[in-house]
């Protein structure tokens, strides 16, 4: 029986641990789940009787040595620092290992010893990045084998709220790491537009937006991810006339954002002082001018030239950032404490859907024509726990493992799914699931 370790067991790890249960009989493993909570893991595992619980302690070397020496294959779920810890090990002991997670610096230098010992580490195997990578790399190889010519590529990813949630003005919730989601955006972005180099820096970036209309599902709004300069070596598009990534939202999120932006609110370099006696409304007003004679409200809404009555200051209000409502934190960096504040309003709710969107954009000339291909893929999720962010995250990650174990990715070293023999044979799979992305000629 092969065994098959599952570190972290947080909300991206449900789907993906149901994905392995759901066929350890007919794959004959045993899955092994362990967290530093132990009631955590075993909620996800539910009894089942290929399944294993354990606490595990990341920073406990003895621990981290047995488990991963005693797996046949380890998927880390744990926080993206804690991977290179795990990965070293599995090349050490010669175990493959997935993740979801970006390729850090540290994961890229055992790229020849992992080669040398045969194993492969297999990251960038979940949404975004992942179905993005697998998706987009389908379309770019398809068109390179007609000859074609790619002279641009967009691509927007979205984790929201469904339709049927309509109470919620933001029409946004928390449905991945929150801290993610609040420090977004920070640092140079970085991109491509007609052959022309484009950087937007933070503090303009979330009024650097564009709109984009997906039939059915109505308009949203992206903005530019960090770095779409990297993946000119990645998907092999040096020369290409454009190449832009980015994040959905909907239409007015990145307005209202940006009001904590130009505040300062997002920072996480300092810890604030007397953050145990804030209230939300003393949080937001730590920011603004001093003046005895106007409200918090006018304040801020004449430091940001806004509208008092207007949509802005109506996701705010909405938010309960003006609320006299202790924050109900120690201490924090304004980045913590405003977390802390919208997990209030924004951690879904029992009867929440989410929904994720990716839509790519490829404009090629292909025998002296110029063409267009959309692609779009739209999930929804079931409630509170079986999201579609879960799933889409989760199951990338399980059917790798699957065709690993399998022998049917035969790739060493340092991997990200680009290349046919791995994302051809998810990619269908995770078609026959439900999820897949549908493709447009459009011109």
């Amino acid at each position: 029986m092969k065994i098959i370790l599952v570190l972290g067991a947080g909300r991206s790890a449900h789907s993906l641990i149901e994905y392995l249960l759901t066929r350890a009989e007919e794959g004959q493993w045993k899955v092994r789940v362990g967290d530093h909570s132990l009631a955590l893991a075993r909620e996800k595992c539910r009894d089942h009787r290929h399944a294993e619980t354990f606490q595990f302690d990341i920073l406990d070397e003895t621990q981290r040595q047995q488990e991963i020496a005693g797996a046949d294959i380890v998927i880390s779920m744990l926080p993206a620092r804690f991977h290179p810890l795990v990965a070293e090990l599995c090349v050490e002991h010669g175990v493959n290992m997935v993740t979801a997670s970006y390729v850090s610096p540290e994961m890229k230098a055992l790229d020849r010893e992992a080669r040398n010992k045969g194993v492969i580490l297999l990251n960038e195997c979940g949404l975004d990045p992942g179905i993005d990578h697998m998706s987009a790399m389908k379309v770019i190889d398809k068109i390179r084998e007609n000859g074609a010519d790619l002279t641009a590529f967009e691509t927007f990813t979205g984790g929201l709220l469904a339709p049927v949630a309509d109470d919620n003005p933001w029409e946004y919730k928390f449905t991945w790491n929150p801290r993610n989601v609040v420090l977004a955006g920070q640092g140079i972005v970085k991109f491509i537009q007609e052959n022309t180099y484009k950087y937007i820096p933070y503090h303009k970036l979330f009024r650097r937006t564009e709109q984009v209309y997906i039939p059915e599902y109505g308009y949203f709004e992206g903005y530019a991810n960090r770095d779409s300069l990297k993946y000119l070596d990645v998907y092999g598009l040096r020369g290409i006339k454009t190449i832009y990534r980015g994040t959905f939202r909907r239409p007015g999120f990145c307005r209202a954002w940006d009001i904590f932006v130009q505040l300062g609110a997002t920072d996480d370099t300092y810890e604030m002082e007397g953050v145990d006696e804030m209230t939300h409304r003393d949080f937001i007003n730590s920011f603004l001018s001093y003046n005895p004679h106007d409200s918090v409200e006018l304040k801020l809404a004449h430091y940001m030239g806004l509208d008092i009555e207007g949509p802005e200051m109506h996701r705010l209000r909405w938010a309960g950032i003006f609320d006299q409502t202790p924050i109900g934190l120690d201490k924090g960096t304004p980045a913590q404490v405003l977390e802390h504040i919208l997990k209030k309003k924004w951690t879904l709710s029992e009867d929440d859907r989410d929904m994720i969107v990716m839509w790519h954009k490829f404009e090629y000339v292909e025998n002296g024509k110029e063409r267009e291909i959309n692609s779009t893929l739209v999930a929804i999720g079931d409630d509170a726990v079986n999201t579609a962010m879960s799933k889409t995250v989760g199951l990338p990650v399980g059917i790798a493992t699957r065709l690993i174990l399998e022998g049917k990715i035969s790739e060493k070293g340092v991997q990200i799914p680009i290349q046919k023999g791995i994302y051809d044979p998810i990619l269908t799979e995770l078609s026959g699931l439900g999820f897949e992305m549908m493709e447009e000629q459009r011109k």
